[in-house]
């Protein structure tokens, strides 16, 4: 079994932003391998963070996004747990994001697949009903949830791929989102937008 030395455990510390002990305990389970110690912390953080999901938040902040041309703008609320992290800067940056790809992506209707409008889902899957009409029978009911889900992709905000190809290297915001909550260890919550466009 490899010796975890104090070095080692600051080293890999530095690079998460994990507890001591946190660091320590994956060093040692990963038997000193820093990659898979990474790993081990990335996974706990995540099961944490979704552990967190159902915790209140009452903090945050609200970002706003106005395009260049005038012509576009974008409020967002996104909330957490603490005021100590709704004042971190990763925390405003990724309300920042939120607000870009929102103005950017039109045909945003809803933050979760839970608040899509009843009328809105029912057209569409209407609407795919009648273009699978013409289908076998026994794959039908594949194509309209196939079809469905590709229109979810579209106007879920959290399922979007964010538009900043560049800096998030194809990451949905859900992807985002879950990072930064493992990352401060909080609740992190989209909790509302409104977008604006002159005469839209």
């Amino acid at each position: 079994m490899t010796q975890v030395t104090a070095q080692d455990v600051k080293s890999l510390r530095d690079r998460t932003g994990a507890g001591v002990l946190a660091c320590r305990e994956a060093l040692t389970e990963a038997d000193g391998d820093v990659e898979r110690a990474v790993e081990i912390l990335r996974t706990r953080g995540q099961a944490q963070a979704a552990k967190r999901a159902g915790e209140e938040t009452r903090e945050g902040v609200i970002q706003s996004y106005i395009h260049a041309n005038n012509r576009i703008g974008v409020l967002v609320e996104v909330d957490c747990q603490t005021d100590f992290v709704a004042r971190n800067e990763r925390f405003v940056e990724f309300a920042r994001d939120v607000a870009l790809q929102i103005a950017a992506a039109p045909q945003t209707l809803a933050v979760s697949d839970d608040d899509v409008p009843a009328e809105d889902r029912e057209r569409e899957e209407r609407i795919a009903v009648e273009q699978a009409a013409d289908r076998p029978e026994n794959v039908r009911e594949r194509i309209v949830a196939g079809k469905l889900d590709k229109w979810l992709d579209e106007v879920v905000l959290l399922r979007q791929r964010h538009v900043n190809e560049d800096k998030h290297g194809g990451k949905t915001i859900e992807d985002l989102r879950a990072e930064l909550a493992s990352e401060t260890r909080e609740n992190i919550v989209i909790r509302r937008f409104a977008r604006f466009a002159v005469g839209g």
